[in-house]
């Protein structure tokens, strides 16, 4: 076992003296308080890095400052975090406090300033540390649900001095936050991790129900296995009082009672947090066994086995995982494997003609088709190169092949019963800058783009009247924006009003933006997925709801595209106006105590351009 990465995080904590930090917790501190979201929670694609607080449902409840600083950064936007602030502690750590439904008087007096000044509605500050001091147990703001929030409630965390996130929970606050409920333990699931690997005889990751007896969870029966296995789970937490479910910080992979994987989600760095897309299967299944290219400090992997399952033919071994949050509850499963071996034995069973199934697994490509009397071996064609191979297996009246793209992309495959043109292009080296053509589309890669080996798979369709770009599914991932640039298309429409927007797979298309050149159109994306060029020449809608000398306040909104920017004036003068996206909601905050008066102009753009207008007087 490496146990250097450990101890390595030992000093380092014990170097910041956490016990010793005397921090008060922001909400209602010293009474009981209950959670929505804990640290290490997984969310669509981000590890959760702080504590959700619940505030009774509704927003205005007070927030305190856990220790004596100031405030380096201040943020007001209408996403993500929404009104937050940044405190700097004078320890070196800092705490975060996101959601705010307002800021202290001071603060949003020193926000509203700046805010006119740069005349925007959305600004981020930085401060030095002679600007907005504040003392432990000062009033900073009150609780609210802006930005991307889905409810009333306070996001905390707290930072080190590089400014990476650490569980809350390692400075106490056990007075506030009661927890003796166990993980729960949904799936489990066993994946081939390479050509050469099997479960339960086929390469196939394969999902199993675990069952509760006595305690701890079991599969009901023995999983054969041949080659290298990794092992993935999908478990929440539960916490008292709360129906809410949580993350599983720490995971233990023991085989035979030794342990050969560990991972335990003690601190986030920012910097590396994308990879959260790879530790994890669809953002449910952490993955208990190293992926390739991962390079998360939250693991700690046995030297031998790294951290893979596996058993020679007819040996049976046991494997136990523990499952536990922080406050130390637990959750054991055990499962049992046995080992068999992989040798290709024909079957004589009737063909099943059922259509060929092309699938792709990273490196491997698995096809899936009929049985031929022409013969079994397949024909691999890369380059000026002709391979064959067998099949990998058979079942149920099919063939099963398998080719291993890291020694070479094939241009086909002749599998006996029909020729066989992958969809994959070429291989994109994870780390490297790299710029591909096919002449139709370019992509260019810099060092940080991928989170892995990208095997890419492209196809553009195009008419004057439409375009469809797709890459890859939209379950690969990316680290770092993708330029891409689709050349000479053929599309003919409005080119000032049309852009790039992305596809889900219930067809609903968001924006994504691009820029025209001549017939090259060019955008970035941090997802991969289908695009197409739509066109929006709608206008945003205004809608007034309240104009009088006292606030200004409309609803806005866009069908399409979405809505971009704001600007409101009253006679003349620039007016902050503050945004719920969530409500379509715009209203004005004064910069003094002078009643409106004059003529009212609104002016609101969406992403594709379009702007509409709304003007009025208040007398």
């Amino acid at each position: 076992m490496k146990l250097n990465k450990s101890i390595i995080l030992f000093i380092y904590f014990l170097s910041l003296n956490l016990s010793a930090q005397d921090y008060l917790f922001p909400v209602k501190p010293g009474q009981r308080n209950y959670l929505s979201g804990n640290f290490s929670e997984i969310r669509p694609n981000h590890f959760h890095s702080g504590i959700d607080v619940k505030i009774g449902g509704v927003d205005g409840e007070p927030i305190r400052v856990i220790a004596d600083g100031y405030v380096y950064r201040a943020k007001v936007s209408s996403y993500g975090y929404g009104n937050v602030l940044y405190i700097k502690h004078y320890n070196g750590q800092s705490s975060v406090y996101a959601h705010l439904q307002k800021f202290s008087d001071k603060i949003s007096e020193r926000m509203r300033q700046e805010m006119y000044t740069e005349r925007k509605n959305d600004l981020e500050v930085y401060f030095d540390e002679t600007s907005l001091r504040v003392t432990r147990g000062e009033i900073i703001g009150n609780g609210g649900n802006t930005g991307g929030s889905g409810g009333p409630h306070l996001h905390f965390e707290i930072r080190d001095s590089l400014d990476r996130a650490i569980d809350p929970f390692a400075f106490g606050f056990d007075k506030e936050i009661v927890d003796n409920t166990p993980p729960i333990l949904y799936k489990v699931a066993l994946r081939p991790l390479d050509y050469e690997s099997r479960v339960d005889g086929k390469f196939e990751r394969q999902e199993f129900t675990p069952i509760l007896e006595g305690g701890r969870y079991v599969l009901p029966r023995d999983i054969k296995i041949s080659g290298r296995v990794g092992l993935e789970v999908y478990a929440v937490d539960k916490q008292d009082g709360v129906g809410n479910i949580f993350g599983v910080p720490v995971y233990e992979l023991l085989e035979n009672g030794k342990p050969i994987f560990r991972i335990n989600v003690d601190h986030i760095d920012f910097n590396q947090g994308r990879f959260l897309l790879t530790h994890s299967y669809l953002n449910r299944f952490v993955r208990l066994y190293p992926y390739p290219n991962n390079p998360l400090e939250l693991y700690d992997v046995d030297s031998l086995t790294q951290g893979k399952i596996s058993a020679l033919e007819g040996e049976k071994k046991s494997f136990q995982v523990n499952l536990k949050d922080f406050f130390g509850n637990t959750r054991v499963l055990t499962l049992d494997v046995e080992g068999e071996s992989i040798d290709f034995q024909a079957t004589t069973l009737q063909s099943d003609n059922s259509p060929t199934i092309i699938k792709y697994e990273r490196e491997v490509i698995a096809i899936n088709t009929k049985l031929s009397k022409e013969g079994s071996l397949a024909k691999v064609f890369v380059g000026d190169r002709i391979m064959e191979i067998p099949p990998a297996y058979e079942e149920k009246g099919r063939r099963v092949y398998l080719w291993d793209m890291t020694y070479g992309v094939p241009d086909s495959l002749d599998v006996c019963t029909e020729m066989i043109h992958p969809k994959v292009i070429t291989r994109i080296p994870y780390g490297e800058k790299l710029y591909f053509t096919n002449g139709n589309v370019s992509l260019d890669f810099e060092e940080n783009t991928l989170l892995d080996d990208l095997f890419l798979r492209m196809n553009l369709n195009q008419t004057d009247n439409s375009l469809v770009l797709s890459i890859n599914p939209s379950g690969d991932y990316l680290q770092q924006n993708l330029a891409v640039k689709i050349h000479q298309t053929k599309y003919r429409g409005n080119k000032n009003k049309s852009h790039i927007y992305s596809v889900a797979a219930n067809g609903r298309k968001s924006f994504v933006g691009s820029i025209w050149e001549g017939d090259d159109i060019q955008f970035k994306t941090r997802n991969f997925g289908t695009f197409v060029i739509d066109t929006d020449e709608v206008p945003p809608k205004i809608l007034p709801i309240r104009i009088n000398s006292n606030e200004i306040r409309f609803r806005i909104s866009d069908n399409k595209s979405g809505i971009k920017d704001f600007e409101a004036f009253v006679d003349g003068e620039w007016v902050l106006m503050r945004y719920e996206h969530k409500q379509a909601l715009i209203w004005s905050e004064k910069n003094d105590k002078q009643p409106f008066r004059g003529e009212v102009l609104l002016k609101v753009h969406d992403m594709a351009g379009n702007e509409s207008t709304w003007s009025g007087t208040i007398k």
